[in-house]
């Protein structure tokens, strides 16, 4: 089987990124030829055959300086053209897409079918949402200047984003978001894709608010790496209370650290980047280790007593929360989203209500204290079980492709 995997970062980045090069190369092990389509970058890492990619575009960045720009993220020419050089070399049998609006658009869809029409070649077009996307312009379900979430673009019209100005609180994008969503809600583009994979039973209902999207979601859970399989139960030998992720503000840092300057007995561990560093690095309890990737942050893992995922945007399926139950290590995450899907409140972890500082607060402080309960907690986590890359491509190809 040929299968075109199309994401528009082809460098490592967030979650996407890391779900798109496991999934390639578990396909790759599988015996299935698999290429690349996307944005071109110094430190791409996955290719295709043409060598044909977009130019790299940064819609954060962009500051709209070049007049063109509003329409190339709404309906992009260079996208059809690129991906058309590399649907005539490569010919595949299924077009796995991830993220692909404003950088690629969903004039890619128009494109694989109009090729699919002109070489009478039947392609499965499959795509994986690992946020809202679809439906929400900012994809986060989140006002950017209050921090609300938000739903009313999924329940409603799309120019809620541009009401509330939720794309990075640009008016100008946020505008331009809404004219996104709205266009191909009135054109029912997406009803060209097959399938959509949904990693969590929350973003299936998110979705599901769609009639055209309806009738095409699937639940299938994400995977960890075949390495995360050996749990860990032994407490770690110079315990601390963990954080990994992005320093931001709709991952809950505020409200970490306000809970950190309020238990300042108790160590703090920061692994990550972000807009809030500054902050935490002015705690005396917060020790910030920075980005960390591969065994380091296995490591750091493995060896906290419990992690914390205080994110106060819906998430989808974490790797961050699978991961760190895969080594053995406790959670103890905010309620809201797929997150309560992956966490056995009181067996392997705890959920406290989203961005509430004293629930928060009064589980740390009674789990530190409590080394009875917390090696319950990590005994179970020996025992939670998560897909691998490889048997979750084993299912793609045999459930999802193979349909």
């Amino acid at each position: 089987m040929k299968i075109l995997i199309i994401n528009k970062f082809l460098h490592p980045g967030g979650g996407s990124e890391t779900y798109v090069f496991s999934v390639g190369a578990a396909l790759e092990t599988l015996g299935h030829a698999v290429q690349y389509f996307g944005m071109d970058h110094p430190e791409r890492i996955v290719k295709n055959a043409a060598n044909s990619y977009t130019a790299n575009m940064d819609f954060q960045a962009t500051k709209m300086k070049n007049w063109t720009y509003p329409f190339r993220i709404i309906y992009s020419f260079e996208a059809r053209k690129k991906l058309r050089a590399v649907l005539k070399d490569f010919r595949p049998d299924i077009v796995h897409l991830n993220n692909f609006n404003f950088q690629l658009t969903p004039s890619i869809l128009h494109e694989i079918r109009a090729f699919e029409q002109q070489q009478k070649q039947k392609i499965r077009i499959i795509y994986t949402a690992h946020d809202a996307q679809l439906l929400c312009p900012n994809h986060l379900m989140r006002q950017h200047i209050s921090g609300e979430r938000c739903m009313r673009c999924l329940e409603g019209s799309v120019y809620n984003c541009a009401r509330h100005k939720c794309i990075h609180g640009s008016r100008i994008k946020s505008l331009l978001g809404s004219v996104e969503g709205c266009i191909y809600r009135r054109f029912k583009t997406y009803r060209l894709i097959d399938a959509i994979i949904c990693p969590s039973r929350f973003m299936k209902a998110c979705l599901d608010k769609s009639p055209v999207l309806r009738e095409k979601t699937v639940v299938m859970p994400n995977f960890v790496p075949e390495s995360l399989k050996i749990c860990h139960c032994e407490p770690p030998p110079t315990p601390y209370v963990l954080y990994f992720g992005r320093y931001s503000p709709e991952k809950g840092i505020n409200t970490l650290l306000a809970v950190a300057r309020t238990l300042p007995e108790i160590p703090f561990v920061f692994a990550g980047s972000g807009p809030l560093e500054a902050e935490l690095n002015k705690e005396d309890n917060i020790e910030n280790r920075g980005f960390l990737s591969g065994g380091a942050l296995t490591a750091v893992i493995k060896d906290a007593a419990f992690a914390l995922f205080p994110s106060e945007c819906y998430e989808n399926s974490p790797f961050a929360v699978m991961e760190a139950l895969s080594l053995g290590t406790p959670v103890i995450a905010a309620d809201i989203g797929g997150v309560p899907e992956l966490i056995a409140d009181g067996v392997n972890g705890e959920l406290f209500t989203c961005g509430d500082a004293d629930e928060l607060c009064e589980k740390i402080h009674r789990l530190w204290n409590d080394p009875v309960r917390l090696a319950a907690y990590r005994t179970a986590c020996a025992n939670t079980q998560f897909m691998t890359a490889a048997e979750y491509g084993r299912k793609l190809v045999e459930d999802i492709y193979g349909r």
